[in-house]
């Protein structure tokens, strides 16, 4: 059937395929001695019922959801039914604090906030998701409108240091086609597994929208699953394909490892996967990891897959169908081998909308801030990030507002944060202070009222002064050889 994009709904088009296969599987949830199954035809009634349930109460299309909702099949299941509906869901971390999910909500202004139990709210009314009652309720129509129209929100850390809310349109999950082959290599025969959890991005993408689209079966551990059991849940509920971060497969390989018979290749996204990481886990077991390099504004947009692998060093080449150029200082395209700025074409489907209250991106470039260079073969080379974005764990932070959180520290008279490294291969945020003194357990508990835990400092360096430069900008790479010298045994 030929698409019509002026009648266009992106929940509709992700579960389409699986109508085929009503019975099949469409999501497990794993544990270590079953999993809770999903078919497609319970998947779709409830996410339309979903979508009925929120316009019961009393929203309207084009109205916004903030989610903070927990590590369950709720939130996938809140999100295409909020988008089924015609409404905007916002995805959100839950492990946001009261004071910045009250900043994020009031820049977007939701008309509801869907809730579980043990999860920060900003302050006002908000209503408990019922996963029970949107299975019972009758199931919206499928609104249909201009791929073009919003379609749902996520944020991102801004170099300002303040959170910007992305808006991308209905459109996004067609340009998520081109990662299908040009990553992925996903059929309607896989069985994917994600590793990280619903309420994640990149899981929410990778792990469940991509193989319901194409009619494949999504496998999510749950939360009681821990690390070492992910290679027997693995094997034991014959995953095709591994999607996660190299920090899960370097533990994955200090763990006692069945063989994965049934494994073709494993995804790799959210921070940069090191080459000697890459060969051990080929060495290891055979298969080969596919590196993707992306962004919230675009998702990923440059990758490794199965049908052109990338070079050793290299973290693969713009998928088919992608727009890409090297920038340089002049924001004029370089030749190959010339190291500058990656950038997307502003026509590229995948491109967010705008930021909330900005103008959607102009001229011919989108600039993403990852500085690279592509070789005479075409396939991109990261060098790291052209701003002073940290990624702890493939989870990007601005350390500025880390330092805005932390500035009313008492006693302290000035303070910087910055991305360390205590052993190979491992990465952290670790804070810097002048001033009086502080028990680490003091920094602690203060950052953990203010910021996301993954957001907070893993150590507190009690240093004479901040390195700066002449302007008084912090010399963040003077902290990081500071916190060698101070740290090496």
């Amino acid at each position: 059937m030929a698409l019509d994009p002026a009648r266009f709904n992106l929940a509709a088009h992700v579960l389409a395929a699986g109508q085929a296969t009503p019975d099949k599987v469409a999501l497990a949830v794993l544990t270590l001695t079953g999993a809770e199954r999903w078919s497609y035809a319970r998947l779709t009634r409830a996410v339309r019922g979903a979508g009925g349930w929120l316009l019961a109460q009393g929203l309207r299309p084009g109205d916004r959801v903030l989610l903070r909702l927990g590590n369950t099949p709720a939130y996938p299941i809140a999100y295409l039914g909020a988008m089924a509906a015609g409404l905007v869901p916002v995805a959100t971390s839950p492990l946001l604090t009261v004071p910045e999910i009250t900043r994020m909500a009031a820049s977007i202004r939701p008309r509801l906030v869907l809730s579980a139990p043990g999860i920060a709210l900003p302050p006002g009314p908000d209503t408990a998701a019922d996963l029970a009652a949107w299975e019972a309720q009758a199931p919206c129509d499928w609104h249909l409108g201009d791929a073009n129209r919003e379609a749902y929100l996520v944020f991102t850390s801004g170099t300002s240091g303040t959170p910007l809310a992305v808006r991308h349109g209905h459109r996004a999950i067609l340009a998520r086609a081109m990662m299908h082959q040009g990553w992925e290599g996903l059929t309607a025969q896989d069985r994917l597994l994600h590793s990280g959890a619903f309420n994640w991005t990149y899981t929410m993408g990778t792990g469940l929208l991509d193989p319901w689209t194409v009619g494949a079966t999504a496998l999510i551990p749950a939360p009681s699953v821990q690390t070492d059991h992910l290679p027997l849940v693995l094997r034991r509920h014959d995953a095709t394909i591994l999607a996660t971060v190299p920090t899960l497969l370097r533990r994955l390989l200090r763990a006692d490892m069945p063989g994965l018979p049934r494994l073709r290749h494993v995804l790799s996204a959210g921070e940069a996967l090191p080459a000697a990481l890459r060969a051990d886990w080929r060495a290891r077991t055979g298969t080969e990891v596919h590196e993707a390099l992306g962004m919230s504004e675009i998702s990923t947009f440059i990758s490794s897959c199965p049908g052109h692998t990338a070079p050793d060093g290299a973290t693969g080449y713009p998928q088919p169908g992608r727009r890409i150029a090297v920038l340089g200082e002049d924001l004029r395209p370089l030749p190959p081998g010339e190291p500058g700025q990656l950038a997307v074409a502003t026509g590229d489907p995948g491109l967010m909308l705008s930021y909330e209250g900005q103008p959607a991106p102009q001229g011919p470039w989108f600039p993403t801030g990852d500085l690279v260079h592509q070789d005479h073969a075409g396939a991109i080379h990261y060098h790291g990030r052209a701003d002073e974005m940290m990624n702890p764990g493939g989870v990007r932070v601005s350390p500025r507002e880390v330092e805005q959180a932390l500035q009313d520290l008492p006693g302290i008279t000035d303070l910087a944060v910055a991305e360390v490294e205590p052993a190979p291969g491992t990465r952290i945020i670790a804070c810097f202070y002048a001033g009086g003194t502080l028990p680490e357990s003091t920094a602690q508990a203060f950052a953990a009222e203010r910021l996301a835990r993954y957001k907070c400092p893993r150590a507190f360096l009690h240093v004479p002064e901040i390195p700066r430069g002449p302007t008084g900008k912090v010399n963040r790479r003077a902290l990081a050889a500071l916190y060698q010298t101070r740290t090496d045994p």
